[in-house]
C-alpha cells in the first residue's frame, strides 16, 4: 500500500511551503495580535463591527441564494431554499438597519450559547466520570468556565453588550494570531 509514503510525501510538501512563507504567516498573525488587542481596548466598536459584518454577510449570502434557487427552481426543495435565502436577506437588512439593537440581541445569543453549552459539557463531563475516564474534570472545569461566561454576560445585560462580543472576538483573534506567530517561527526554524 502506498498511502504511507504519499502522507510522508505530503508532510515533507506542507512542511516545505510552510517554510517558504513564513514571513507571510507570522505578518498575519502580528495582524491578528493587533486586531485583538484593539478589539479587547475598544469593545464596544468590535461590537458594532462584527455585527455590521455579519448583517452584511448575511444580505450578501441571501442574495446569492435567491439568485442560486431561481436558477435551480425546477429542483426539489424549491420553496425551503426560498425561505432560508429570504430569512438571510431579512436578517441581514435587521441587522444593518439596526446595529446597536442588533448587537444587544446577538449578545442575548452568545450569552445563551454559553450557557448551553456549558451545560452539555457538564452534562458531557459526568458521562466521561461514568467511565472512569481521565479527562472528565478537564471537561468539568470547561463546561462550568462557559456558565460562568455565560453568568457574567447575560447578568449584564444590557450592559454587556457593549463590550461582550468584542471582548471575545478580540481574545480570538489575540489566540488565533499567536498561534500564527508560533507556527511562523516553528517553521523558520525547521
Amino acid at each position: 500500500m502506498t498511502l504511507p509514503h504519499d502522507l510522508d510525501d505530503l508532510k515533507a510538501k506542507m512542511s516545505a511551503a510552510a517554510k517558504a512563507h513564513w514571513k507571510a504567516f507570522l505578518f498575519e498573525g502580528l495582524l491578528l495580535v493587533v486586531l485583538g488587542i484593539a478589539a479587547m481596548i475598544v469593545p464596544p466598536l468590535a461590537s458594532l463591527a462584527v455585527t455590521i459584518f455579519l448583517g452584511w454577510m448575511f444580505l450578501i449570502s441571501g442574495i446569492g441564494g435567491l439568485i442560486v434557487t431561481y436558477w435551480a427552481r425546477n429542483m426539489p426543495g424549491f420553496w425551503w431554499s426560498l425561505i432560508s435565502a429570504a430569512l438571510a436577506v431579512l436578517a441581514g437588512m435587521l441587522l444593518l438597519a439596526r446595529p446597536m439593537q442588533a448587537v444587544l440581541t446577538l449578545t442575548i445569543v452568545v450569552g445563551a450559547y454559553f450557557l448551553a453549552e456549558g451545560v452539555a459539557s457538564i452534562m458531557y463531563a459526568l458521562e466521561h466520570r461514568r467511565e472512569l475516564s481521565n479527562r472528565w474534570s478537564w471537561l468539568l472545569i470547561g463546561g462550568l468556565m462557559d456558565i460562568v461566561i455565560a453568568f457574567f454576560i447575560i447578568a449584564g445585560l444590557p450592559g454587556s453588550a457593549e463590550w461582550a462580543i468584542g471582548l471575545l472576538v478580540g481574545i480570538n483573534l489575540m489566540f488565533g494570531g499567536a498561534t500564527l506567530i508560533g507556527v511562523a517561527l516553528a517553521a523558520r526554524n525547521g
